[in-house]
């Protein structure tokens, strides 16, 4: 019982801070919904963000577990700190094209 009351007050958390948008679950957030930085939880259970690249999703954005972001607390996007996630052989995700530090990505 007491496992279901806390994955429900996570629940309720993560839409929270999404605004009343959905909480994705999985390698994909919701298409055409999800904005960038939205929570959510990656196919590792782990917490996440919704960010541009990283995972095949369709145009959607991806859900990148908190390990594998690289983030900038100075620089806001939708009201949080602006992370993308890490690219194999360095680099950094922005939609389909690799950048080499957070200043090359494109905000909004």
């Amino acid at each position: 019982m007491k496992l279901t009351t806390v994955l429900l007050g996570f629940v309720a958390l993560a839409t929270a801070q999404n605004q009343n948008r959905p909480t994705p679950n999985g390698a994909c957030c919701v298409a055409n919904t999800s904005l960038k930085q939205d929570a959510c939880t990656a196919t590792n259970g782990q917490g996440g963000r919704c960010v541009p690249g990283g995972n095949n999703c369709g145009g959607a954005l991806s859900c990148i577990a908190q390990s594998s972001l690289t983030c900038d607390n100075n620089v806001i996007e939708r009201g949080k700190s602006l992370c993308r996630a890490n690219a194999p052989n360095g680099g950094l995700f922005d939609g389909a094209k690799i950048i080499q530090n957070l200043a090359q990505a494109s905000v909004n």
